[in-house]
């Protein structure tokens, strides 16, 4: 679920194969999903049965047992169709971005303005549950030599490989490619960027969220990493808002002290559709965003919100608005 229902990627699992992209390893570690990041055995997605099942009342402990499980939502995600989800979200009308209230036109405009602030730059950025989708390190491609992506679901990573072998039948990224040139304005084509971004993404990883490793062991992405981005991942992958705020505190690990995380999820959504698979997404709201990023040791330098149209609420999810936040883990943290 794009802001809209973006792609949930976040839990790969060290028996998943890494996607390679040219002149890349290849690996067996774990990833996400844009909307997927849970580990198939008998995880539990974030909270779920390792949650108390105590609360304050009979009908807040109901709730809380309504919630499917991490093994539950890891079962779900097999049913993830990639091209379901891609068509939902990143061709009209929300891949429409010829109106520049849109939610792509958003999401590319806060990573654009960020990037070329000049302070999230580096040698190695990580994508976090990269999902089926490129758009998100379109311009964060400029500013870092080496780039892993992520994954929990080998059909995703396969799609990835797809788009960044160059292969008849990949999804078309050109007009966000050619968006994105436009509105850096750095005179150089869309072809160029794209080939930009496919030699600096060196491999395809698994990646399982809510592992304390999310990586596993061994990973041959280079750690820490300068930087961390990740897109509708956290919040879609995990059963309550504990489950999001331990997937947080997992992938912080990668980071370096003083390295920078962008963060775009949804706020407030329940559900979206992939295909035939009906997905749940834990309802966070900006307040539980900011209080999450303070928690997992983060200064908060941007926080920006957008609200769906009711043009763009076409029936694939329940969600309400877009998060996007800039934020830098302290030293010591």
């Amino acid at each position: 679920m794009d802001g809209e229902g973006e792609t949930r990627r976040a839990w790969p699992g060290a028996a998943l194969r890494g996607v390679t992209a040219p002149a890349a390893e290849e690996s067996g570690g774990g990833p996400a999903a844009d909307k997927r990041a849970v580990r198939p055995a008998g995880h539990r997605v974030g909270s779920g049965s390792t949650m108390s099942t105590g609360g304050p009342s009979h009908a807040a402990a109901a709730a809380q047992d309504a919630r499917p499980d991490r093994a539950a939502i890891a079962l779900a995600y097999q049913r993830f169709e990639p091209r379901a989800y891609l068509l939902n979200n990143y061709t009209p009308p929300r891949g429409d971005l010829s109106n520049p209230d849109g939610v792509g036109p958003w999401k590319l405009r806060c990573l654009a303005q960020t990037f070329a602030t000049g302070e999230v730059s580096g040698r190695t950025l990580i994508d976090i549950g990269s999902g089926p989708t490129v758009y998100q390190l379109l311009s964060a491609c400029a500013h870092f030599e080496d780039i892993t992506m992520t994954d929990f679901l080998e059909v995703n990573r396969q799609e990835l490989g797809l788009w960044l072998r160059g292969e008849p039948g990949c999804f078309d990224w050109s007009v966000y490619s050619r968006h994105v040139c436009l509105i850096e304005g750095k005179g150089e084509s869309w072809q160029e960027r794209e080939n930009q971004l496919r030699a600096k993404v060196k491999r395809v990883l698994p990646i399982d969220v809510h592992q304390p490793q999310p990586l596993g062991a061994g990973s041959l992405a280079p750690l820490p990493a300068d930087a961390l981005v990740s897109t509708f991942c956290l919040e879609a992958v995990s059963p309550d808002f504990a489950s999001f705020q331990r997937a947080l505190d997992h992938i912080t690990t990668l980071l370096r002290p003083g390295g920078h995380l962008l963060l775009i999820g949804a706020l407030e959504e329940s559900w979206y559709l992939a295909g035939e698979a009906r997905l749940v997404v834990v309802p966070i709201r900006e307040e539980e965003v900011r209080r999450a990023l303070a928690c997992s040791g983060y200064e908060v330098r941007d926080l920006r919100t957008y609200t769906m149209p009711a043009r763009l609420r076409t029936g694939v999810d329940d969600v309400c608005g877009i998060f996007f936040a800039w934020a830098q883990k302290k030293v010591g943290a």
